[in-house]
């Protein structure tokens, strides 16, 4: 999603101090009962203020929400992008077809993009990039009215200040024509378009690529990826530099990771870094930081100013290594192996789009009613996975979708034990469960490109033979839980204040 430096850097503070290599999860909250009349309040007195002074009164009038939408506020308070262990960040963004989407992509629009790189010095890829993982090329732009979603976070709960101004400028933007109505619709923050602009940042820097008289972010792929070079280029873009590389630490090495605390490839050489392929760290960046997304056993990266644009169009460094991997990937046109050089520490990693419809078919085989299948793990899916792994006694129940629970539901037809050790130590067969709608809040997702959230656990009725309902997960927003491995391998859920 699309936010300017200082609405990322005082609307999202909160969620990126939680360590994004913590295993740390907080539930959704329920969506607060919104006042009706005082929205109507609010909104009369936005009319008359200052920031809707250049709002003409018909599209303020004629686009005002008749009622408050409760749950972008309950998405305000819920951004399970910045709670996510990076190797399912990851997965999920980068894998196999999106890839090959972005590969496709470069090839139909080679002459746009070759003509927007000899415009903004913006290498194609990285455009691609963006692209990719903003809206999977055009393929998921986001659903929800934007004058509904940006009208409500204007009237209540915080940032309200923020937000009028979003709202005004989004009414500016179809006064002038740029975006028919009916095409505001985005995340439910009000980021919009193939490049989830947020309504202040179109006003900026939205170009008129295609020569049409307008800025159409959502149904023109130049005038999108044109806009996003323009804002690489103006958030300090280095034409001809790569974002970084991924490095092999020496042997013994220890440092914190510290990107912003860049030092020459010199200095880094006589640290003992290599490329990850044990090559010589090459002199094409000025200088770079390290940027250790797991840690020291983790894989490592040398970043430059590259990659900090990259992070200034949504201030998360797991978000800028999605777009700097995706487009290295599809500058190689290789698609056959998604992951670094360097795995990641864990034994149970991250899974991809089709593994993901995989596991969803798998659950409405056997009786789960998850709604579709569409490789998205949001709520329905993840608490069909907490009844499934309840009813094996798989624990922690913790609703995630990761490598180890895909081979086992995948091979859940076999009666054998499953893979996962002492934590999945339970047979795995068909579940004996009725199936029924698991009803739980609505999955509304930032960008809806990076959903994995797990919620506190359910209570399941311990009669096997007893027909049971599927219940949503606890929506108690204030409880959180982080995994923890003992000495002996089994995992627990520790609640955290």
């Amino acid at each position: 999603m699309r936010l300017t430096q200082l609405s990322t850097l005082s609307l999202l503070t909160a969620a990126i101090g939680l360590s994004l290599n913590s295993t740390a999860q907080a539930a959704r909250p329920p969506a607060p009962d919104l006042s009706n009349s005082e929205f109507q309040q609010c909104l009369d007195g936005l009319k008359n203020s200052s920031k809707f002074r250049s709002v003409d009164s018909f599209p303020f009038n004629n686009y005002r929400p008749s009622q408050p939408d409760p749950s972008v506020i309950q998405s305000l308070n819920y951004q399970p992008e910045f709670q996510k262990d990076v190797w399912d960040y990851l997965s999920a963004l980068v894998d196999k077809e999106r890839v090959e989407d972005g590969i496709r992509a470069k090839h139909q629009w080679r002459d746009t993009l070759r003509q927007i790189e000899s415009r903004y010095g913006v290498k194609a890829e990285h455009v691609l990039g963006v692209w990719g993982v903003e809206s999977n090329f055009g393929q998921t732009l986001g659903k929800k009215p934007l004058f509904e979603s940006l009208a409500t976070l204007s009237c209540f709960d915080r940032r309200q200040s923020y937000f009028r101004g979003e709202f005004a400028n989004a009414l500016k933007i179809v006064q002038r024509g740029d975006i028919a109505p009916n095409d505001m619709t985005g995340s439910w923050a009000g980021a919009f378009g193939q490049t989830q602009f947020m309504p202040s940042t179109f006003l900026e820097l939205a170009v008129d690529f295609d020569g049409d008289g307008r800025r159409d972010l959502v149904n023109s792929v130049p005038d999108a990826l044109a806009s996003t070079a323009n804002f690489l280029d103006n958030r300090g873009y280095r034409t001809g530099e790569p974002w970084g590389y991924e490095v092999k630490l020496p042997d013994g090495y220890w440092a914190a990771s510290d990107r912003k605390n860049k030092k020459s490839m010199s200095h880094w050489r006589n640290q003992g870094l290599t490329l990850a392929d044990g090559r010589p760290l090459p002199y094409d960046l000025n200088s770079a930081g390290l940027l250790l997304p797991a840690g020291i056993d983790g894989p490592a990266f040398l970043v430059g100013k590259n990659f900090d644009t990259f992070y200034s169009y949504n201030a998360s460094e797991n978000y800028a290594l999605a777009i700097a991997h995706l487009s290295d990937l599809i500058t190689r046109e290789d698609s056959s192996k998604t992951d670094f050089i360097t795995a990641w520490p864990t034994d149970d990693p991250g899974i991809s789009r089709q593994q993901a419809k995989d596991i969803q078919q798998a659950l409405l085989d056997a009786g789960y009613d998850i709604g579709g299948v569409d490789g998205i793990i949001g709520d329905n899916t993840r608490t069909a996975i907490q009844q499934y792994q309840t009813s094996r006694g798989i624990f922690p129940a913790d609703g995630r979708a990761g490598q180890k629970f895909y081979r086992t539901i995948i091979g859940s037809a076999a009666p054998r034990q499953s893979q996962y050790g002492n934590q999945y130590g339970q047979p795995v067969g068909n579940p004996s469960i009725n199936s029924q709608s698991l009803n739980p809040a609505p999955a509304d997702r930032m960008g809806q490109l990076i959903q994995r959230q797990t919620t506190t656990p359910n209570v399941y009725s311990p009669q096997p033979s007893v027909q049971r309902t599927i219940q949503p997960a606890s929506n108690n927003g204030n409880i959180r839980y982080r995994r923890v491995t003992n000495s002996d391998g089994s995992v627990r859920l520790e609640r955290i204040n």
